[in-house]
């Protein structure tokens, strides 16, 4: 087959979608199938496909944008800045597409709900179309407004509306949906209006025997002697909840002072973490170490995992720390509760719940036993749940399906 792997984000970049579309695109090409990737170039000025010479210029393209979308002909469009970027952004991929051909392929996989909704109206009739949602963008923006009355949005305002009907109809694209989780199949089900019927239902992969010889490999970072190791490789934005860590050891500071944490990554509230960090006098403690290629190593190094986000869906990270032989510990947003078996092999949390965390992080650096075999059981867990051979086979399945009924006349 011929696969066009497309998405709305920045390619290359750090993050799950990129991770995943990197290794789903080397095991299709190790089956024999050729594949193609679409996305926004890193600096966010061109439509690209990576290994081609295919790029075009977003100032290329606003004008004929701005046309379609001037604010005489869609004022709705204009009452929002964020939902006027989106819209742009939409127009700049679907018309990118159509001048780079895509009828060639008998399968289109897009990885957002941005993606699927722009490929759905320029693929070919006999093209397959599958829309993988990572991840919900309605939920994360509306929870975020919430959150932030200085925002200036509420329920029911343009961009309230705008992003919850993306997500219908961006999950509602092409011939089949796929999700990592149940969480994301019933959100989309009872609040985006997406029937049940179509949505298939499998986790993501992890080479794990590639990833374990990666945890041989090191780091240059060195473990302070005398130190228990509390990780987060994370992003550093708002709904990953740094923020709410930070808070928590800071509650743990007054119980014990024999941890470190390691904070692996970079993003937009970077400034506002370190200003939190230093306004809770915890600088010697929580170490942020930007974005580093050896967090197998930094692993490796460690004792405790940590992801207390405010919204997630399938996090490699916390795929990756099981595999190390970390317990997890975790908050109950979104998939994540599918991911980790509380008290078996980490610990769940209730979201922004800084006082249970930190409970939970003393308990794990008290009790050297039960961290341990927490750990163990994670390592087990990861082994069975995690195959890349089971999700290479659900993916084959998934286009299979697609193609039948793009076939439908």
């Amino acid at each position: 087959m011929r696969i066009l792997l497309a998405t709305y984000w920045a390619i290359p970049h750090v993050g799950g979608v990129w991770k995943y579309m990197l290794q789903l695109k080397e095991r299709l090409e190790a089956m024999g199938h050729q594949v193609d990737m679409l996305g926004n170039s890193p600096d966010n000025t061109k439509i690209h496909m990576p290994g081609s010479n295919k790029e075009l210029s977003k100032d290329v393209l606003r004008p004929l944008v701005m046309a379609k979308l001037n604010a005489a002909r869609v004022p709705q469009v204009h009452s929002d800045h964020f939902v006027l970027h989106c819209e742009f952004e939409r127009y700049y991929m679907e018309l990118a597409a159509a001048y780079f051909g895509v009828a060639q392929y008998d399968l289109i996989h897009t990885q957002d709900i941005f993606a699927a909704r722009a490929f759905e109206r320029v693929r070919a009739p006999r093209t397959a179309l599958v829309a993988h949602v990572h991840g919900s963008v309605a939920l994360e923006l509306t929870m975020n407004y919430k959150l932030n009355p200085q925002l200036g949005v509420k329920e029911g305002d343009p961009a309230w509306l705008y992003f919850n009907g993306l997500e219908h109809y961006g999950a509602n694209a092409g011939h089949i949906t796929v999700t990592a989780n149940n969480w994301q199949k019933e959100l989309l089900v009872q609040s985006f209006g997406v029937q049940a019927n179509r949505i298939s239902v499998f986790p993501y992969g992890l080479d794990i025997d590639a990833f374990t010889r990666k945890l041989k490999q090191g780091t240059t970072v060195s473990r302070p002697p005398g130190k228990k190791v509390i990780i987060c490789p994370a992003r550093l934005a708002f709904v990953k909840g740094i923020d709410v860590l930070i808070a928590a050891l800071y509650r743990l500071k007054q119980r014990r002072q024999d941890w470190v944490c390691w904070i692996v990554g970079n993003g937009e509230k970077r400034d506002d973490l370190l200003r939190q960090t230093a306004e809770l006098q915890l600088q010697q403690e929580v170490l942020f170490l930007g974005e580093r290629d050896d967090i197998p190593g930094l692993l490796n190094n460690s004792d405790i995992f940590v992801h207390a986000c405010i919204q997630d869906n399938q996090p490699f990270s916390v795929m990756e720390a099981q595999v190390a032989g970390l317990p997890a510990l975790v908050s109950s947003a979104g998939g994540l509760p599918e991911m980790v078996q509380h008290g078996v092999n980490g610990l769940i949390s209730p979201v922004r719940d800084t006082l249970t965390l930190a409970t939970q992080l003393e308990m794990l650096l008290e009790n050297d036993a039960l961290r341990r075999q927490l750990g163990h059981n994670a390592r087990q867990w990861a082994a069975k749940q995690w195959s890349m051979n089971t999700m290479m086979s659900n993916v084959i399945r998934v286009y299979q399906t697609a193609i039948a009924k793009s076939r439908i006349p």
